[in-house]
């Protein structure tokens, strides 16, 4: 037989006492919830309608109660710390969330929602969906349900007007020039490219061109043509070496005159003896002329063919009855001269200025 020692006798008068005190609490606990009026509780999760009575006071306690598990994006009405009422039925609404998966550019979102739609999703995640954007898999207003496991795109669609300039090509004009050489060109005005601009409108696809309309096309600027002008003057060396320019050569036939009262019908002590038909006095180097052939007053250069000498450098200042068409009369010094040429070939320069 063993005795208790004073100490031990105190510790276990002590366990004795909790184990007595947690029973009686347990116990009128116990009674005390068989207290508790019961509550009608009408809880529909998803469409499915759970009915119930039950002690508990609050929404949260009895959806633990019953198994009812509520996720972080699950919408619940009442919420969860809603105390029950006594007096009339409990309705507690359930929505669970749906999953989408949403991909914007290069990034992609995996979402639990109970919202109503596809529109307030994008508002409650804090998604830009502009008025010309597109949305793949789905309309920007249909409804999100439980259960669905939606993929969406967003494809960021942006339109745009833009100029482009193309030139205008400018033509090049050319116009004689009487005054240059033949080979000669001289630029006389510079040309200059117009400019035609066309509008467009173009629509990017997350960034990429998909399609480019043309809208309106305008000449801003006109082109300017070059103007240039080429030479028509050639160049003669005769056979002394003297270098001309010349218009256009005509082959002729010459006779030759003096100003002798058998060239000309005048005596020496007439008025107008030796004097040409432009009123200068005749000398070597004057002829006349056809004027509908060679105007009065056009310097040449006549060169003889075959055995003809040249006659040189002359001034076209007189005509006569029997000098027409392709007929010169070139003046000479003496009457000797004048008899002996007759009539011979020659090609008649008209000299350039």
């Amino acid at each position: 037989m063993h005795y208790i020692g004073n100490g031990n006798k105190y510790l276990f008068v002590q366990v004795f006492v909790i184990i007595v005190l947690t029973v009686t609490i347990t116990v009128f606990g116990g009674m005390e919830a068989l207290k508790l009026p019961l509550k009608e509780v009408v809880i529909n999760d998803n469409g499915s309608l759970i009915i119930l009575k039950t002690r508990e006071s609050t929404v949260e306690g009895v959806l633990e109660k019953n198994g009812i598990n509520i996720r972080e994006k699950d919408y619940i009405y009442p919420i969860p710390e809603e105390r029950l009422l006594t007096e009339k039925a409990n309705e507690i609404f359930i929505k669970r969330a749906a999953s989408i998966c949403i991909s914007v550019g290069d990034a992609k979102l995996d979402i639990l929602t109970h919202k109503a739609n596809i529109r307030e999703v994008f508002e409650e995640n804090q998604i830009e969906f502009g008025e010309s954007d597109r949305l793949e898999g789905a309309e920007i207003d249909d409804p999100v349900y439980p259960g669905m496991n939606m993929n969406l795109r967003v494809v960021r669609v942006k339109e745009d007007l833009i100029t482009e300039k193309q030139p205008i090509s400018f033509t090049v004009e050319k116009r004689p020039n009487q005054r240059l050489d033949q080979g000669i060109e001289k630029t006389v005005r510079e040309g200059k490219e117009g400019v035609r601009e066309f509008l467009y409108k173009v629509v990017y696809e997350d960034g990429e061109l998909k399609s480019k309309e043309l809208i309106k096309e305008t000449v801003t600027s006109v082109p300017v043509n070059k103007l240039m002008e080429y030479g028509t003057v050639t160049r003669y060396t005769t056979s002394r070496g003297e270098s001309f320019r010349y218009g256009k050569v005509i082959d002729m036939r010459a006779t030759a005159y003096t100003s002798s009262f058998k060239d000309t019908g005048k005596n020496p002590g007439h008025p107008h003896f030796g004097i040409t038909y432009t009123g200068i006095k005749a000398k070597r180097g004057v002829i006349a002329v056809d004027p509908k052939v060679i105007p009065l007053g056009t310097r040449v250069y006549i060169e003889g063919v075959g055995k003809t000498p040249d006659y040189g450098y002359a001034l076209a200042a007189d005509i006569g009855g029997s000098v027409k068409g392709n007929l010169i009369d070139l003046y000479v010094d003496t009457q000797e001269e004048a008899d002996s040429w007759g009539m011979r070939k020659v090609k008649v320069y008209i000299l350039s200025d």
